[in-house]
């Protein structure tokens, strides 16, 4: 498994730009609260408890970023923890609703996303690798980090990585 740095260096080289970054501050969590409000609809009964499809996504995701980095995982739990319960409230309302939230929350995140990447001047990191769609909210967090001056071991060295091959 790749550490946090080479994960995140891959994903540093595609956002430079601080427009860029802003926009996927946006655009990011709108992208994984929509698709946690689709995932909200679709329940598991496991041992007589109901779990919706959501979590289960959540809790695999989260298992992997604690797999790099146990603190900002557990800030993104609390984050993810956040837009699951807000998701499944939206998914409580209805199939209609919750549809037309995730549709919009969808296209909207997805816009945003690639008006950023019109501001870089390169395409999404995805597009090469598109594992990195798992990378972008621990990214974000650990940007939230570093603005903090936490984590700057982590930035430094995801900065050398990501500096020794820009792409195209």
């Amino acid at each position: 498994m790749k550490t946090l740095e080479e994960q995140m260096s891959f994903y540093l080289r595609y956002h430079r730009n601080p427009k860029n970054k802003l926009t996927h501050f946006v655009g990011v969590p709108l992208i994984m609260f929509s698709l946690f409000v689709l995932l909200a609809l679709v329940r598991i009964n496991v041992g007589g408890f109901s779990i919706s499809a959501a979590t289960v996504l959540a809790v695999v995701v989260l298992i992997y970023y604690f797999r790099l980095d146990a603190v900002l995982a557990a800030a993104m739990t609390l984050f993810v923890a956040v837009l699951l319960v807000g998701a499944h409230g939206i998914a409580s309302e209805g199939v209609r609703p919750a549809l037309v939230v995730f549709v919009a929350t969808f296209v909207g995140g997805w816009a945003l996303q690639l008006i950023g990447h019109v501001f870089e001047g390169k395409k999404p990191a995805l597009m090469d690798n598109f594992f990195q769609v798992f990378i972008a909210p621990i990214f974000l967090m650990a940007e939230v980090f570093f603005a903090f001056g936490y984590k700057r071991d982590v930035a430094e060295r995801m900065e050398q990585m990501a500096t020794r091959s820009e792409p195209n």
